[in-house]
């Protein structure tokens, strides 16, 4: 378990490195384009990097976590650095 612990802590803080990434360009495009889908973007990006802060900080504090929780996390914070992980390629290319 102490594995699985492991994977899910460093894709929510990858994210999160990505996320902020993805934000300043975002952040950016929004200051100068000023249009609602730039505004999405960024704001999709705040909120993922909410949930991946509120998720390493579970992680990280966390005296005991079931199995059946830690398992299913990992798998979709693996998942969602996936795709965070192409929005960054596709954003920054």
């Amino acid at each position: 378990m102490s594995l699985m612990l492991d994977v899910a802590r460093v894709a929510a803080g990858v994210n999160l490195l990505l996320l902020v990434a993805l934000g300043a360009v975002w952040g950016r495009n929004y200051l100068q384009i000023r249009s609602k889908h730039t505004l999405g973007t960024l704001v999709f990006a705040g909120f993922l990097f909410a949930e991946n802060l509120l998720a390493l900080y579970y992680y990280l504090t966390a005296i005991s976590l079931p199995l059946a929780a830690v398992r299913p996390m990992m798998y979709l914070q693996v998942l969602e650095f996936v795709g965070i992980a192409f929005l960054t390629y596709v954003t920054l290319d």
